[in-house]
């Protein structure tokens, strides 16, 4: 049976972004068939191609790899090594963006305007444009010039001030195990990117979507924002422990960790039978979450001895025989072995041959499951300029003889065999 077409198979966007949250974003819009041109640098390219190691394809020589870091974020993309600040390479842009429906760029505020480049400039000449930019903090305010990093909007945006162990236990703020806020920030451009279209199938007209790191990264604060606008009351760090509902957090097992996340007063009733102490859901401080909110730094000491009677795996066993959620402190390995990941495909492998190279490397699976037209891997990361002849070719029009001259002069640059 061949596979449906992705959703967004009639899409093609241009992307100038790099680095994480703009590519999350266009990675996402080509997991359901966008077409991606992905503008870089000749010679370096995007830099995340060097953070590395690990690599799926080494660096060789002045011919840049392709690290795992890069590999993660730009699947079903085509590579243009395209020079936007030369006259030539700013016209090719140009053209390209009158062929292309979305563009989306993290350049700082103001920086391709010199190049003509920005919305203003664009939408004058293809009004149809729809144009991302995603900058540390918005296209206006007092810090709108400032560049902006997720680990710094992590600490700004105050996710670092709700995150580590508590103060009073010795505990310092830190930041998550990966670039959330990025992540955060590419999925919220997608959203916003797909309402642009549709008010475009609309009206016909593109519009300037503004993103912000900043932005994003208050507005995922979601119940501890709320939280603090209701009571004025900064939440603190809790370390694996949730402000509003007890028990839910981390418990040390018999031979390692469990989190216990209990949500309703009939769970925990369930828990406490099996953990041969049904008098403590009984007892009038812990009968309600509101109480046991209250009272948490009563029930919790002792809880935690209760815990520690048995080991992780003979917990989830018996939580799960009484609908009680609970689940394992995972690292990778195991995260990629457990049943449901397999069932799942959760992590595959990508194949394709480019102009020059064949690829093959591992991804991890499109969380994006459509029944009619589902996600899918086309193309796994490309080399640098691994399409730039093909796209100039089928999509500008360009001889070969034009395509060699402008790579004569440095302008645009193909991928080389390796």
């Amino acid at each position: 049976m061949s596979v449906a077409q992705g959703a967004l198979s009639h899409l093609k966007i241009l992307d100038m972004s790099r680095v994480l949250a703009g590519p999350w974003a266009t990675q996402t819009l080509g997991d359901m068939g966008a077409e991606i041109w992905k503008i870089e640098r000749p010679v370096s390219g995007d830099e995340t191609r060097s953070w590395g190691p690990p690599f799926v394809q080494d660096p060789d020589g002045d011919v840049p790899g392709i690290s795992a870091y890069f590999a993660n974020a730009n699947r079903n993309k085509k590579s243009i090594a395209l020079d936007f600040t030369s006259e030539e390479g700013a016209r090719l842009i140009h053209r390209l963006a009158g062929e292309a429906d979305i563009l989306i760029e993290n350049f700082k505020v103001g920086g391709l305007a010199k190049y003509g480049l920005d919305y203003a400039t664009l939408s004058k000449v293809h009004p149809h444009l729809i144009y991302c930019s995603v900058t540390g903090f918005g296209q206006d305010g007092p810090d709108a010039s400032r560049a902006g990093y997720d680990f710094m909007i992590q600490g700004m945006s105050g996710l670092m001030s709700v995150t580590g162990e508590p103060k009073d236990a010795g505990g310092m703020p830190v930041k998550a195990g990966v670039a959330l806020i990025d992540i955060l920030t590419g999925l919220n451009a997608s959203i916003a990117i797909l309402a642009a279209v549709e008010h475009r199938n609309k009206t016909g007209e593109g519009q300037h979507i503004d993103l912000s790191l900043f932005d994003v990264g208050v507005a995922s604060l979601a119940n501890q924002a709320l939280n603090y606008l209701v009571s004025h009351e900064p939440p603190q760090r809790m370390g694996n422990a949730h402000p509003n509902i007890v028990p839910y957090q981390a418990f040390e097992t018999a031979n390692g960790h469990i989190i216990l996340a209990v949500g309703n007063d009939s769970q925990f009733q369930r828990f406490c039978a099996v953990a041969g102490q049904p008098e403590l859901a009984e007892d009038s401080r812990f009968s309600t979450n509101i109480n046991r909110v209250i009272s948490r730094d009563i029930l919790v000491p002792l809880l935690e001895p209760l815990l520690r009677e048995d080991t992780t795996d003979n917990w989830l066993v018996r939580l799960a025989a009484v609908s009680v959620p609970a689940g394992p402190v995972n690292d990778l390995a195991r995260v990629f072995d457990e049943p449901q990941a397999r069932h799942r495909g959760l992590a595959s492998l990508a194949e394709a041959e480019d102009d020059v190279h064949s690829i093959s490397h591992p991804m991890v699976a499109s969380p994006l499951r459509l029944s009619s037209t589902p996600a899918s891997t086309r193309l796994p990361a490309p080399f640098l300029g691994a399409h730039t002849r093909r796209v100039l070719q089928s999509v500008l029009g360009l001889e070969d003889d034009t395509i060699n001259q402008l790579e004569m002069r440095g302008v645009i640059q193909s991928a080389r065999e390796r």
